[in-house]
């Protein structure tokens, strides 16, 4: 899988022609997850962005993406943020980590 493989341009690759796959890639959604807490911030927000786009599909990696709220670059704790509220009442349990990001 070159989701994980260890060159970070075959990471980020891996994960743009993923996204551009629409349905087609929601069997990886698991290991698009696992990029969350890639050591790459762009590889991070990438697969946010391909989580964001997957609605229910992506609701098991809810937690992975509320982690994303105490990440160090904004722009990811922003998109985390317009995730988690995407999905009502799913995003419930992690109301406290999105509270956090307000104080």
């Amino acid at each position: 899988e070159r989701l994980a493989d260890d060159s970070p341009i075959i990471r980020y690759m891996a994960c743009e022609i993923l996204g551009r796959r629409g349905e087609a890639a929601e069997p990886h959604l698991g290991a698009i997850a696992e990029r969350l807490a890639d050591e790459r911030g762009d590889i991070r927000r990438m697969a946010c962005e391909i989580l964001g786009k997957h609605g229910e599909a992506a609701e098991p990696h809810l937690g992975a993406i509320a982690e994303r709220l105490a990440d160090d670059f904004w722009e990811i704790r922003k998109m985390a943020c317009e995730i988690l509220g995407k999905y009502g009442e799913a995003a419930v349990p992690h109301l406290e980590a999105v509270a956090g990001c307000l104080s």
